[in-house]
C-alpha cells in the first residue's frame, strides 16, 4: 500500500470524527505489518484535555487488535501530528508516517 493510499484511507475515516467543538475533522490509518489497515478519528470532549486523537485512536484499536510496538509499519493522518501524538508513534516504533500538509503529502 502506498502512502498517498494510506492517506486516502484517513481521509474516508475523517467523514466519522466526532468534532463538534473545532469542527477539524482528522482521521488516521495505521498499516500493520502483516496488511491489515486499522482506522482512527479524534474524538472531542467538552473537556478538552480528555479528547482523542485520531493518531492514538488508531493505535489504540491495534493494540486491541494485537498489535504491539513494532508492529505497526507505517500511518497516514489527515494532518500533522501533534507532540503527544508523535510520542506515541514514536513509542510504536512506526517507520513512516505519512501526513498532508497545505495539500501536500509529506512522510517522514
Amino acid at each position: 500500500m502506498t502512502d498517498r493510499e494510506l492517506v486516502e484511507l484517513a481521509q474516508a475515516a475523517a467523514a466519522d470524527a466526532y468534532a463538534p467543538y473545532s469542527k477539524f475533522l482528522v482521521g488516521a490509518a495505521a498499516l500493520l505489518r502483516d496488511g491489515r489497515v486499522v482506522t482512527g478519528v479524534n474524538v472531542e470532549n467538552a473537556s478538552y484535555p480528555l479528547g482523542m486523537c485520531a493518531e492514538r485512536c488508531a493505535l489504540a484499536r491495534a493494540v486491541a487488535e494485537g498489535a504491539r510496538p513494532g508492529d505497526v509499519e507505517a500511518v497516514g493522518i489527515t494532518a500533522s501530528p501533534c507532540g503527544g501524538c508523535r510520542q506515541w508513534l514514536a513509542e510504536f516504533r512506526v517507520d513512516r508516517i505519512a501526513f498532508l500538509h497545505e495539500g501536500e503529502l509529506l512522510v517522514r
